[in-house]
């Protein structure tokens, strides 16, 4: 998508652009009959996202660290929707206890499991190690999702089984991926903190983002009736930016005609989980409701393979520990 689009907002092939809201882009769809599992859902362009999900019928679970903010988005939901559907549940995705203590308490629920939505994220950290001693941001935007997907796969193909409604999987991912380190991937020094650097780490965890969803794409059968697919939303002014919020404006003054407001951002995850245009289409890469080519990087297959493998040893390793 070419720089003149994101600022004039023009159309593109799926009828929409990045003027698009997330009500917009979802007007008229009904989904009464699916259930949801937004994580970051109580503030920003997830709670936005949520909120939409919410208003066409959906039976919506905010997974959040923070559950006092979060509860405060789903009593906000509610005063504007009384009969939206909302439940909170605490998930802090650098913690792999917290991960699968989350999973247990949803699946305790016994309820379906139609959408998940890998939203949550943090930006641009000082260096430090998340309790199972891997750097944070990659815990925090991969690992941690990686674990959580992985735990609530089985949930969502018995769903998409018993009720033959198609399974959606989707990754909040960035245009950041392009800014990583040379070999995308550091696994031999995933923690190493002399060399560490903030901007590095992040393009690393949302290049991560985008593999896996390829690679989890890659691996689900036909039968299963999923589609795994990643995003990117946008640049929008939230909290993720609270540990760059100073160079963030400095870099809006200047970059201020392709900056969006939240409903903007949050449009392209709720066209990707709820558009019926996209039933069937998965393992690609959107920005502004439709479909782009991300970076070779992003496109590599070994490389999805070999940080699926690498994910995997780092799970049982944290869980053995």
């Amino acid at each position: 998508m070419s720089i003149f689009s994101l600022v004039t907002g023009r159309r593109g092939p799926s009828g929409f652009g990045s003027a698009a809201t997330a009500e917009q882009v979802t007007e008229g769809i009904d989904a009464s009959n699916v259930t949801a599992i937004v994580t970051g859902g109580g503030s920003g362009i997830g709670f936005e996202t949520a909120r939409v999900l919410a208003l066409r019928g959906a039976h919506v679970i905010i997974a959040a660290r923070d559950t006092d903010a979060a509860n405060a988005a789903k009593r906000l939901i509610l005063n504007n929707d009384g009969d939206a559907r909302v439940d909170v549940l605490k998930l802090d995705l650098c913690s792999m206890k917290s991960i699968r203590s989350f999973v247990d308490n949803f699946i305790a629920l016994d309820l379906p499991l139609n959408i998940l939505i890998n939203n949550a994220g943090i930006m641009f950290c000082p260096f430090q190690l998340s309790e199972d001693g891997f750097e944070v941001q990659f815990a925090t935007n991969h690992l941690g999702h990686f674990l959580l997907t992985n735990l609530l796969l089985d949930k969502m193909k018995a769903t998409a089984r018993v009720s033959g409604i198609e399974g959606r999987i989707v990754n909040l991912s960035s245009i950041a991926h392009l800014h990583t380190y040379q070999e995308g991937i550091r696994f031999d020094d995933i923690n190493d903190e002399l060399s560490y650097s903030d901007k590095k780490a992040y393009g690393q965890s949302k290049l991560a983002n985008i593999l896996h969803a390829n690679e989890l794409s890659r691996r689900l059968q036909e039968g299963a009736n999923i589609t795994v697919n990643s995003l990117h939303p946008g640049l929008i002014m939230t909290n993720l930016m609270r540990h760059s919020f100073i160079a963030a404006r400095i870099f809006r003054m200047f970059t201020y005609l392709l900056w969006k407001n939240v409903p903007q951002g949050a449009a392209t995850t709720c066209y990707i989980a709820l558009h019926p245009s996209l039933k069937g289409v998965t393992g690609k890469y959107f920005m502004e409701c439709n479909e782009t080519e991300p970076s070779a990087l992003a496109r590599d297959e070994h490389l999805a393979k070999k940080l699926w493998d690498f994910s995997n040893e780092l799970v049982d390793s944290a869980s053995k520990g």
